[in-house]
C-alpha cells in the first residue's frame, strides 16, 4: 500500500481529483456568496502558482530535448543519419495513417451526427497577479533542430571532446527531471484542473464534451492499438510490456495537454520497459517523436473539420480535399509543436487554404479542438511508446550495436 500511495500515477490521480474538488468548492462559494473573498484570494494564488509552475516545466524541455537527442545521436555513430530518417518516416507514416482513419470514419458517422458548437455561461479565471516569466533558452523546435545537427556534427568530425560533454549534459538534465520536473507534475495537473473545474468546463461543456470526445477517443485506441500491433509484429516483442507501463504519462498527457510537458514522465515509462524497448532508442526516439509523432492530434483535427464544416457550411469537404488535406496535415504536424493546440495552430494556414474556412468555422474549429486537446495529446504521447518499440525492433534486426548508458528514471 505504501509503494503505490508514493507511485507516480497514484500521485497523478490524487493530484486530478483534488484539483476538481477544490474548483468546483470555489466555484460554489463564489456563487453562494459564502466567503467569496477568501474564495478570490484562493484563486488568485492557484493562478499565480500555477503559471510559475508551468513557466519552470516550459524552461525545462528544451534542455531534456537536447539533453537526450543529441547525446543519443552522437552514441549511434555512422548510423545516426540512417536512424533520424526511419525516426522521421514512420512518425509521418503514423501521423496520416491516423488521419485517414479519422476521415473515413467522418464519411460514416458525422452525416448522423448533431453536435451543439456553442455553449454559454462559462466562469473567466481572474489573471495572475504574480507573474514570474521564465523564457526558454529557446524554442522546443529549435532545440530539436539544434540537437539533431550538434548530434550529427560531433559524429561526422568524432568530436570526442563535445560527445563528452554532451555525455555530462545528459546526466545534468536527468536530475533536473527527477528532481524537479516530476515532482512538480502532480502539483501542477492538480492546479490546471482546479482552474477547468471552476470555469465551468468540465460541467457546463460536459454536452458538447461527451458528444465529440468519445468519438475520436474510440478512434485514438483503434489507432494505438493498430501501432502497437505492428510495432509488436515487426520486432517480435510482446507490445503489452510497453504498453502496461504508460499509464502515469497518459494521466500526465490528460492533464497537461501538451507531448513536450510529459516527456520526462514518458521517459520514466518507456525506462520501465526495458529490455523491450533498447535503452539507446529510448534515449533517442522518445524526446524525439514528442516533437514529431502527433498521430492522436492530427486523428482529431481531421475528424472535427469535417464536423465544424458540416455545422457551418452544411456539407463535408470532398473526398479529394480531404486527401489533400491530409497529406499535407502529416507534414505540418511533424513540424508543429508539442504544446496545447500546436497541431491546429500549425496548421491554421491549410485549415483557410486547402478547405475554404472562414473566421467563424477557424474560431469555431479551435475551440472545439481544445475541448479534446488532453486526450489527443495522451494518444500521441502513447502512440511515442510504439514507434520506439520498432525502432528497437530495427536495430536488433540490423545488428546495430547497442549503446549502454546507465540512467535510472
Amino acid at each position: 500500500m505504501k509503494k503505490i500511495v508514493k507511485s507516480l500515477p497514484f500521485k497523478l490521480l490524487v493530484g486530478v481529483i483534488l484539483g476538481i474538488v477544490i474548483g468546483l468548492a470555489l466555484s460554489a462559494a463564489e456563487d453562494t456568496g459564502t466567503a467569496a473573498g477568501l474564495a478570490a484570494g484562493l484563486l488568485n494564488v492557484i493562478v499565480s502558482a500555477k503559471y510559475i509552475l508551468g513557466q519552470v516545466i516550459t524552461f525545462c524541455v528544451p534542455l531534456i530535448v537536447i539533453g537526450f537527442i543529441a547525446p543519443s545521436i552522437t552514441k549511434l555513430g555512422n548510423n545516426a543519419s540512417r536512424m533520424l530518417g526511419i525516426a522521421i518516416a514512420i512518425a509521418y507514416i503514423s501521423s496520416i495513417g491516423a488521419a485517414f482513419l479519422s476521415m473515413f470514419a467522418g464519411y460514416a458517422i458525422i452525416p448522423n451526427l448533431s453536435i451543439v458548437s456553442e455553449v454559454e455561461g462559462l466562469k473567466a479565471l481572474p489573471d495572475a497577479v504574480f507573474q514570474l516569466d521564465i523564457p526558454q533558452i529557446m524554442s522546443v523546435m529549435s532545440a530539436l533542430v539544434f540537437s539533431v545537427l550538434l548530434g550529427l556534427a560531433a559524429t561526422w568530425t568524432k568530436a570526442k571532446t563535445i560527445t563528452a560533454v554532451l555525455d555530462e549534459f545528459q546526466k545534468i538534465v536527468l536530475e533536473i527531471v527527477t528532481r524537479v520536473v516530476i515532482p512538480i507534475l502532480p502539483i501542477f495537473i492538480a492546479l490546471t484542473f482546479c482552474g477547468l473545474a471552476y470555469e465551468g468546463t468540465i460541467t457546463k461543456q460536459l454536452p458538447v464534451f461527451i458528444a465529440v470526445v468519445l468519438i475520436v477517443m474510440v478512434g485514438h485506441y483503434i489507432w494505438m492499438a493498430v501501432l502497437y500491433g505492428i510495432a509488436g509484429t515487426y520486432s517480435g516483442k510482446n507490445p503489452f510490456d510497453v504498453i502496461k507501463n504508460y499509464g502515469p504519462a497518459y494521466i500526465t498527457a490528460v492533464g497537461t495537454m501538451s507531448s513536450a510537458a510529459t516527456l520526462a514522465v514518458a521517459l520514466r515509462c518507456a525506462k520501465k520497459s526495458e529490455p523491450t524497448l533498447r535503452s539507446d532508442m529510448v534515449d533517442f526516439g522518445i524526446p524525439l517523436f514528442a516533437n514529431i509523432h502527433l498521430c492522436g492530434s492530427v486523428l482529431t483535427e481531421v475528424f472535427f473539420v469535417m464536423t465544424v464544416s458540416k455545422v457551418l457550411y452544411g456539407t463535408i469537404p470532398s473526398a479529394g480535399t480531404m486527401v489533400i488535406f491530409c497529406l499535407l496535415l502529416g507534414i505540418f504536424a511533424i513540424g508543429a509543436p508539442g504544446v496545447p493546440g500546436g497541431t491546429v495552430m500549425a496548421s491554421l494556414g491549410l485549415i483557410t487554404g486547402v478547405l475554404g474556412f472562414d473566421a467563424t468555422g477557424t474560431a469555431l474549429m479551435l475551440t472545439v479542438f481544445a475541448l479534446q486537446d488532453s486526450f489527443g495529446t495522451a494518444c500521441n504521447v502513447t502512440g511515442d511508446g510504439a514507434l520506439t518499440l520498432i525502432l528497437s525492433g530495427y536495430v536488433r534486426k540490423h545488428n546495430i550495436e547497442q549503446q549502454n548508458i546507465s540512467i535510472d528514471l
